[in-house]
Order: structure tokens, then sequence, then C-alpha cells
């Protein structure tokens, strides 16, 4: 049987147009495009969101969908898991032969993070092979409709960019030595798109807390931030969304700020211990997912803290830090309230206090032994609880 040249990966929350691969393979075999390993189409939102919270996680997927199209001009394109058409070659470059016992395994992606696919695009990388995003809407993915299903999803993406950006440093010595430098572009954008949850998290953290006066918080600095703000009005409104969300967009980064040091922590936590986590996906339930209690009280902790801050400094007539606090005090009180609820949020809480108070039942290590099944009786019984029934111990 002759080998695929190509393989098209799908994520189960995804859907593809019917031309998805006709249209993209085509594009992979015209002359010039034979070092291309990847071509996908970074996917959309699905329109009419009956959330909240949905419709702004939408709109700023939309926006990725657009960022994604320019790395793609500066050679810095990222495989997005959610879909992609790969070519077989490429796969066999980054292999890794292992042996476990008498077996020998062959490992094309790598998981040392939960975001295998943006560790592939370095090998990728490494060994002389591009990626390009097709610029067509051809794919399509849900988004979490619940506070506590962004925050497993969020979690997982801001969890392992700064694992990955020390060996992107080291492929880039690496391919200086080969005299196939990587150029100014692709390093900032490459660089910016692993660690921009990172530092952005803790500069907005360092915005929140430390007590600016007039001499830090000039009107200048306030001005620096509006071609960031502008642009981004201006993808919403070419996306179908209205320009004022970027006030709403604002407010979700500030209740997802916990939520995105968590991961960031979590990636240094890996990198001094060297372990991998498991695999968390994003949860598919009827009503809504409960939230760990750190990340509804944080945003409750930001409302009080902007509000004391605002009080001290309209007293000492510190009115740049007053105005910006008593901005952060409403914006993220109305994200808290549309975002996740206030019933919620005292529901999670309560949950997550009362949690502390039991202690999970161990499985003694004798039980667990009996109840591991082999292979053969998976095969021969199917699902695991069937065979805890069926099989006699």
């Amino acid at each position: 049987m002759r080998n695929s040249e190509y393989v098209l990966t799908l994520d189960a929350d995804s859907m593809l147009l019917r031309d998805y691969c006709l249209r993209l393979v085509y594009q992979m075999e015209q002359p010039g495009n034979e070092r291309v390993a990847v071509i996908q189409t970074p996917y959309s939102s699905y329109r009419g969101a009956p959330t909240r919270i949905e419709r702004i996680a939408a709109a700023t997927t939309d926006i990725q969908h657009m960022l994604h199209q320019g790395m793609t001009y500066y050679d810095a394109t990222f495989w997005v898991g959610a879909n992609a058409v790969i070519r077989k070659a490429a796969l066999d470059d980054i292999c890794v032969v292992s042996t476990e016992g008498t077996r020998t395994v062959k490992t094309y992606i790598q998981d040392r993070t939960v975001i295998e696919d943006t560790e592939s695009s370095i090998d990728l990388g490494y060994f002389g092979w591009h990626l390009v995003n097709y610029p067509e809407r051809l794919s399509y993915s849900a988004t979490p409709p619940d506070f506590g299903s962004l925050v497993v999803q969020r979690r997982r993406w801001a969890n392992g960019g700064l694992l990955i950006i020390g060996k992107f440093f080291r492929i880039v010595h690496a391919r200086h030595q080969q005299g196939n430098d990587v150029k100014l572009g692709e390093w900032a954008l490459r660089v910016n798109y692993m660690a921009s949850i990172a530092w952005s998290s803790f500069g907005l953290m360092f915005l929140l807390a430390y007590p600016f006066d007039q001499r830090l918080l000039s009107p200048w600095v306030v001005l620096a931030s509006l071609p960031y703000f502008a642009t981004m009005s201006s993808d919403l409104k070419r996306n179908g969304y209205k320009r004022s969300d970027i006030f709403r967009i604002y407010g979700f980064n500030i209740v997802l700020l916990t939520v995105n040091l968590s991961g960031t922590l979590k990636s240094i936590q890996q990198g001094m211990t060297n372990t991998k986590i498991p695999f968390a996906r994003t949860p598919k339930v009827n009503n809504r997912t409960a939230s760990p209690a750190l990340y509804v009280t944080m945003p409750w902790v930001i409302i009080i803290y902007s509000c004391m801050v605002f009080y001290a400094d309209t007293l000492s007539h510190n009115w740049g830090n007053a105005v910006f606090a008593g901005f952060n005090a409403i914006v993220t009180f109305w994200a808290l309230t549309a975002y996740i609820g206030i019933w919620h949020s005292v529901q999670d809480m309560v949950v997550g206090l009362v949690r502390w108070f039991f202690v999970p039942i161990k499985e003694p290590q004798q039980e667990a032994a009996r109840k591991k099944a082999s292979w053969r009786d998976a095969l021969y019984f199917g699902d695991r609880q069937m065979i805890y029934e069926s099989r006699p111990l």
C-alpha cells in the first residue's frame, strides 16, 4: 500500500468546510511549496453565541485568526492544533525513536507540554520546514460557553510557552551555526507568541497593584497604549463586532488574570522539576462547569482593592491613579457580573471552601493492582468499568 503524503488533523470541537482538504492540498502541491510542512486555516468561532462570555471569547478567537495571517508573512506561523494538513515527510524529520521494553516507539509530536502543536512548530523550523496559514475561513471551533470550562481551556493555553521559548533560543543558535539565521521579524513574533501571556499577566498585575503617582502615570503613558486599542477596535469592527468591545475584552482579561498567572507559574514549576502535567480537556456539560474557588475569588479581591485605592487617591488628590483605579473597579465588577455571575461566584467559593474539609479516600494499592486490566481484557470486555464488573478478582 502506498504511504500517504499528507495527514489531516482535526480537533474534537472543530468542523471543516467540505472543500478544506481540496484547497489546502492543492496549495501544498503548487511549485515553490515543497518545503511547506503544515498548512492550516486558524479556526474561527461559531456565530450567534448565546452567552456573553462565549461571545467575547469568540471575539478574541476571531482576532487571533487575523494575527496568524500576518505571522505567515514573516515566516513565524505556529501550528494551531485544531486542524491542519501536514506533510508526512516533515513528520518523519521530527520523529523521535525510543525503546520501551522490547518495543520500538516512534513519537512524532512531543508531549512535553500541553501545547504540543507550538513546540512542534519550533521543531519543524529547525529542519528548514515552513508553516502557512491559508487566507480563508475554512474551519470553525466551539468556544467554551461558561467561565468554568473557559478556565480549563485558558489555563492550558497559558502553560508551556516559557518552556518552549528556551528551546527556540537553542534552535536560533543552531540555525545561526548552519548559516540559516532567524530574521528579526520571525524572532520577535515567535517570542511574543510564546511569552506574551506571561509578561502581559505580570504587567497587568503590576498596574493594578502598584500605587502610581502623577509622575509615573503621566498622560503620555496612557497615550502610548492608544495605538494598540485603536488597532484592536478596528479588527473587532472588521470581524463584525463592536468597537466598544475593547472594554469588554479588557474586563475579560482581568477576570482571567489569575488563570493566566497560574498557567505561567505552572510552566516555571515544570521547568524547575522537569515534570509533565496531564492534558486537561475542556469540559462538555449541559449546565455549567464549577470554577476553582481561587479564580472566582480574585476578581472580588481586585474590585475591593481598586475601590480602596480610588478612595485613598481621591483623598490625596492623586487624580490620575484614582481614575485608573475607579475604571478598573467598574470594568471588573461588570465583567464579574456578565461573565461569571454574582450568584455563581458565591456558589463556587462556598463549594471550594467546603471541599477543604474533606479528604479523598485513597484506594489501597493491593485493590488497585487487582483491578488493573490487561490489554487482552480490554479487547475482550471493552469498557474498563465492564472489566471491573465481569472479571473475577
